[in-house]
């Protein structure tokens, strides 16, 4: 097989230039957006079923490279590359769906590779926060029309026609007197040819969309489904080793020494490395790796604060009765507003640490030489860890290679890449090939948690109307950030403050699955829904009362949401699930929430099994623009869902002395498949562009199950986990 790289250089062609997570190539301007002027319809979520389809066409002798997308063969078929990290969200499938859809060649016809690191044809190599395919919407369709439009200037050029003959489809174009060429036949030729202007190239209308809209399986489902070597923790390469490492039993431990006799005694133990604050152990197999390094023996000592549960709520709760001196919003006067309120309410909600218990563990192939540092693995953001590699191994980037693998699971984990810092830093020491595995008590003892958080609501209630709301966060090692603070429902009430409280801590943590939200979203959901009751509202009208004071007579400078999106989504769910306003509506419990660029409303629907809380079904309804991949956002909708439900329900996570109590699955309790609820979804039809889908469906899953337990139990929850409330919940 040959691959043909038609003179890239000279064409300008292929380095991809910024804005999106794919990229988009150098003298392209495709700054215009798609404009907003759909009319939102709700459309049952039921995706077509999915037809299988045998590749028709042979493969090639000969590929043509066109650009950091898109390889033709001789014979039509067409390799896309898939730019970002696939960690299970499905965009190895739906963003290629989308050049492929634009350059017009049948589905059927397409392979998909994953695509390395590659700074000079990519930007936003990285999957998190929900923005791949928002991020590189517009760049795919382009990527995609622009070669469209090359292989249809060289047909007319042969035919020495004009347009208006000519009609394409499924890689074919076809003339009006039945005249044919496929892309394969064009491949060549049409690589040649100079980029056409951004302005000459035109994207297909939402209604003439053939693949997009459309459910196409998981492009690896086959390959997953047979076991084969996808995954990181599969990576095997031959003379490599395999490496384990012992870290620090605790946070703010320090190595005093180790005494490594009895694991070089273990069979198959090839070396053992100090390196930093830690101890790896060398193997040819994995199984005498782990041996031999519970033959370690080491000292440590305690050189920073051992924190433990008590010391971190005792602490936030510290903070939570103080002010900021310099607030993330504040409208009007709060304290004014208290003072002349009719009556005051406050309520606390807490939530504890959290590992991320991804399905894989930690695990990373390097290979480091003087000539090149080879790096293979699951990692969410490839260019972030080859500049933190580059600096700890002091070696030039254009040095370091890293191939991205399918990854079991990441929910923000794998964002930082310590593990690939510590397989290349291993690799560099010993001078071999490494494979790096955490077991899972690795993964949990060692890892990078979300932060315990806790909320405080302070409101001030005049005439039967809201006229001050404070929220004050203490977090560890983080707080809400970006536009978080004019989340609903800023703009809604003349008196509004913002407070967060940034609290340092030696345990390691970081993003996890819809940062910040997967909490916020519960507390202040549980709260409104209190709220409402309090008033003597209905808590779905009274979240529309408050949406219409923001669109109407808007308090403050800005809030990051779109009031009739938000309110479409409610009442959307609300309907969906039966919810009759003015009502009781026992079983029922609802909560919405807008995150990551999507507007999410749930209702949750609990019901009593032998005098005990069962949560029976979820109805969801979603505004996401434009479904890529209906049977893929189901997925990612119905898995948000669930984790948002799992971690409400059952997520315990402690620290005695700097130690978690947690090792392993025995004692970390995670949902079970016979308790997770029905899931109804919903999507409201829309051209709009794309959002994300990955994390908006988790953050308001706990509110709505929190109200729905209020309602069948007449108890409030404001502490998670909820199964602690042993009383309330049987």
């Amino acid at each position: 097989m040959k691959n043909q790289n038609i003179n890239k250089e000279r064409r300008h062609f292929i380095k991809v230039c910024a804005t999106v997570g794919g990229g988009m190539l150098i003298g392209f301007q495709w700054t215009s957006c798609q404009s907003d002027t759909s009319k939102d319809v709700v459309v049952e979520a039921v995706p077509e079923p999915i037809k299988e389809e045998i590749k028709s066409l042979p493969h090639p002798k000969e590929w043509v490279d066109f650009d950091a997308y898109i390889k033709i063969g001789d014979t039509g078929l067409v390799t896309i590359m898939s730019a970002n990290p696939e960690i299970g969200q499905n965009i190895k499938t739906s963003m290629p769906m989308i050049v492929a859809e634009e350059l017009d060649v049948a589905w059927k016809d397409v392979i998909v590779e994953q695509a390395p690191l590659n700074t000079d044809w990519y930007e936003r190599q990285v999957a998190g926060g929900s923005q791949s395919i928002r991020k590189g919407w517009e760049t795919l369709r382009k990527a995609g029309a622009t070669v469209r439009k090359m292989l249809l200037d060289t047909a007319l050029e042969q035919w020495e026609a004009s347009p208006e003959d000519c009609t394409i489809a499924d890689g074919v174009i076809t003339h009006k007197d039945g005249r044919t060429l496929g892309y394969g036949e064009l491949a060549t030729a049409a690589s040649e040819r100079e980029v056409p202007n951004p302005e000459e190239v035109s994207l297909k209308d939402p209604k003439d969309f053939k693949i997009i809209g459309k459910s196409q399986k998981n492009v690896d489902l086959e390959g997953i489904l047979t076991g084969k070597p996808l995954f990181g923790i599969d990576y095997k390469r031959e003379g490599m080793v395999y490496a384990v490492a012992l870290r620090p039993p605790a946070f703010g431990q320090e190595l005093v020494s180790f005494d490594d006799t009895a694991t070089k005694e273990v069979t198959g133990v090839v070396d053992v490395i100090k390196f930093g604050n830690k101890i790896a152990v060398l193997a040819e197999n994995t199984w005498a790796a782990i041996k031999g390094k519970k033959a370690l023996k080491a000292e440590w000592k305690q050189v920073e604060k051992a924190e433990s549960s008590v010391y971190h709520n005792e602490t936030l709760q510290k903070y939570l009765d103080k002010k900021t001196k310099k607030p993330r919003r504040v409208d009007g006067d709060v304290e004014k507003a208290f003072a002349e309120a009719d009556e005051v309410i406050e309520r606390t909600y807490e939530a504890p640490f959290l590992p991320h218990s991804c399905l894989e563990p930690m695990n990373f192939f390097a290979n480091v030489t003087p000539e090149k540092v080879e790096l293979v693995g699951p990692i969410q953001t490839p260019k972030w860890t080859e500049d933190k590699i580059a600096k700890l191994l002091k070696r030039e980037k254009e040095e370091i290679t890293i191939e991205m693998t399918r990854m079991g699971g990441g929910f923000g984990r794998r964002l930082y890449g310590d593990f690939a810092e510590e397989a290349a830093e291993i690799s560099s020491l010993s001078k071999r090939p490494v494979k790096l595995l955490f077991t899972r008590e690795d993964d949990m003892l060692a890892g990078t948690y979300r932060p315990a958080s806790a909320y405080k609501f302070k409101v001030g209630i005049k005439d039967k109307e809201v006229t001050a709301y404070h929220l004050t966060e203490a977090c560890f090692n983080g707080e809400m950030f970006g536009s978080m603070p004019n989340n609903f429902p800023c703009g809604a009430i003349p008196n509004y403050r913002v407070d967060c409280h940034n609290i340092e801590s030696n345990i390691t943590t970081g993003a996890w699955r819809a940062p910040y939200a997967n909490f916020l979203a519960f507390a202040e959901q549980a709260f409104l829904d209190e709220l409402a009751v309090k008033l003597e509202k209905d808590p779905v009208q009274f979240r529309l009362d408050l949406l219409e004071k923001a669109k109407v007579n808007p308090v403050g400078e800005e809030h990051n949401y779109e009031v009739d999106k938000y309110a479409g989504v409610i009442k959307l769910a609300a309907k969906k699930a039966g919810w009759v306003a003015g009502q009781a509506n026992p079983k029922l419990g609802f909560s919405a929430y807008f995150s990551h660029n999507t507007y999410v409303a749930e209702v949750a629907q609990v019901e009593k099994v032998d005098g005990t809380p069962a949560i029976k079904k979820i109805i969801c309804a979603v505004d996401c623009g434009l479904v890529i991949n209906p049977i893929a956002a189901l997925n990612q909708i119905e898995g948000g869902i669930i984790d948002g439900i799992g971690h409400a329900m059952y997520g315990d996570f402690n620290f005695v002395e700097g130690q978690t109590q947690s090792t392993n699955f025995n004692q970390y309790r995670l949902i079970r498949m016979p308790e997770t609820p029905a899931i109804e979804v919903h999507f409201v039809e829309s051209n709009n562009d794309p959002t994300g889908l990955g994390e908006p469906t988790l953050p308001p899953a706990g509110g709505a199950v929190a109200n729905a337990l209020f309602k069948a139990t007449g108890k409030r929850l404001y502490k998670q986990p909820f199964v602690k409330n042993i009383e309330m919940l049987g």
